[in-house]
């Protein structure tokens, strides 16, 4: 019995999931594309092909451990996986397509040392846009593995230095890109970096005296304009293809001018200005919690956009002084108001918003209760049957990340200041205490991983930036708006003589 249950263990410790069996075939897939690349033509004996692909097993294997520490959530979704294995594998084979034309090339010249074209090799590409598609972490790490491929590859430990210094450069240098025009700068910077890097290794190779550091030097400025060149043309191939949304594409969505914002301007203005203001407050506390403001505040910008359907049920929109809610039933008027987040999300999808903005649009209310129409159901009812909490919550979900919860808030915080008649510091840090407070308790910010100093954070610049907004003006002479007679009355200027 127990021979028999020890062989069933081991049976089964041998057994492998469907998720393993995904990682291993994407490991041998990778490990055959980048072994391939760089052992093709080079006519290398078997054994010396075998520990190449060793080598490159045992750098692929570091690397999702570290994806495993840093993204864990890779375990079962393979995009990120895909998309690294497709940047170090294009990558190579971009570069070691480049190196074959300039193999050609040098030798049809004839006198010129084949060593140099390879400084002129845009292997900083795939540092670049890994920096602009997923992060900085991940860049770095991509660099390193990167380098010590290119070294083997060109049995060179100094080229793998020059590997290293272009590629964190162009890592580092979109950072904070925000126009396509950083691009161009961070290019020029690898540029730099590369043409110091090749002077410094022609020296240690011993070729001062020639005009091999000048040659060096030429290929390496070529180097970071081919990158700028490769970058610009793939970047919204990656976009396009894994669905990713940087902050380049964030800020095109940024352009007032859009034709989501133009429709929500002209079709539902105070829901409009009402966005910018909530996208100004989250943009703030992003800042101060350490997410991306930029996805913050775009994320405000549309969160309401479903709004554009039915304006006038919207109380910020609505100019008469009677509301078209008055003649419905508060359950019909719940649904009215349901309903603009389901349309914000099908208008978002048919108008190609990225996915990561449908997401927010669709969690900005969480599950969160109507409370005015509730109280109005319940005081209409009372005395009939008794209501359900739960008939008059949003459908969720609640957000799952933070920049959805400071979008919620913010949108809370911002709606209810409207109704404030002493807006006075202590009273909008006292509805912002609230409006917080009753988020918390309501257990909307269970999912999104705020820590009690973010809410701190966002607290104290929630209630800075309200109250520079209801600032006090001085009354200006004739323009008193308690005299109904003050357009036909001009300002005295009165003058000292």
């Amino acid at each position: 019995m127990t021979g028999s249950r020890l062989k069933d263990k081991s049976k089964k410790s041998f057994k492998l999931d469907n998720h393993q069996m995904v990682r291993l075939l994407l490991l041998a897939a990778f490990t055959a594309v980048l072994s391939v690349t760089m052992v093709w033509g080079m006519g290398l004996p078997v054994t010396s092909i075998i520990g190449i692909s060793l080598i490159v097993i045992l750098l692929l294997l570091i690397l999702y451990k570290d994806f495993l520490r840093y993204k864990p959530e890779v375990k079962e979704n393979y995009k990120l996986l895909i998309l690294v294995g497709t940047l170090l594998c294009g990558n190579l084979v971009i570069g070691r397509t480049f190196h074959y034309i300039a193999e050609g090339f040098t030798a049809w010249l004839g006198t010129v040392d084949p060593f140099l074209p390879v400084y002129a090799i845009p292997l900083a590409t795939g540092a670049m846009l890994a920096a602009l598609l997923i992060d900085i972490h991940t860049a770095i790490v991509f660099t390193v593995i990167t380098s010590l491929i290119a070294g083997v590859w060109l049995n060179s430990p100094l080229y793998a230095i020059y590997v290293f210094a272009s590629g964190l450069t162009a890592a580092f240098g979109v950072i904070r890109c925000k126009k396509r025009s950083s691009i161009w700068k961070a290019g020029l910077t690898v540029s730099a970096v590369s043409l110091f890097t090749a002077l410094a290794m022609t020296l240690i190779r011993g070729q001062i005296v020639s005009l091999e550091p000048i040659m060096a030097m030429g290929f390496a400025l070529l180097n970071g304009i081919v990158v700028i060149t490769l970058v610009s043309a793939l970047l919204p191939l990656f976009e396009y293809s894994f669905k990713l949304t940087t902050d380049i594409s964030l800020l095109e969505l940024l352009d007032l001018n859009q034709p989501l914002m133009r429709e929500l301007l002209v079709e539902a203005p105070g829901t409009y200005h009402h966005s910018i203001i909530v996208g100004n407050l989250a943009e703030a506390a992003a800042e101060a919690v350490g997410v991306n403001p930029l996805l913050a505040r775009v994320s405000a910008y549309y969160h309401d956009i479903g709004k554009v359907k039915m304006p006038e049920y919207f109380i910020e929109n609505q100019i008469a002084s009677v509301s078209k809610h008055d003649k419905l039933a508060p359950r019909m008027s719940s649904l009215i108001l349901l309903s603009h987040v389901k349309e914000g999300v099908e208008l978002a999808r048919k108008h190609n918003i990225p996915e990561v903005i449908i997401d927010i649009i669709q969690q900005h209310h969480g599950t969160s209760v109507q409370t005015f129409f509730y109280a109005k159901a319940k005081e209409q009812h009372e005395k009939v049957a008794p209501l359900s909490e739960e008939d008059f919550r949003y459908p969720g979900p609640k957000p799952q990340n933070r920049v959805s919860a400071l979008v919620m808030m913010a949108d809370a915080v911002e709606a209810a200041s409207r109704v404030l008649t002493d807006t006075s510091p202590a009273r909008v840090s006292l509805l912002v205490d609230r409006i917080i407070n009753h988020c918390f308790i309501d257990g909307q910010l269970d999912n999104c991983e705020l820590t009690l100093k973010d809410i701190r954070e966002i607290r104290t610049h929630f209630v800075y930036l309200l109250t520079s907004m209801y600032h006090k003006r001085i009354k200006y002479p004739g323009f008193e708006l308690d005299n109904e007679d003050t357009h036909q009355k001009p300002a005295k200027v009165s003058s000292s003589r």
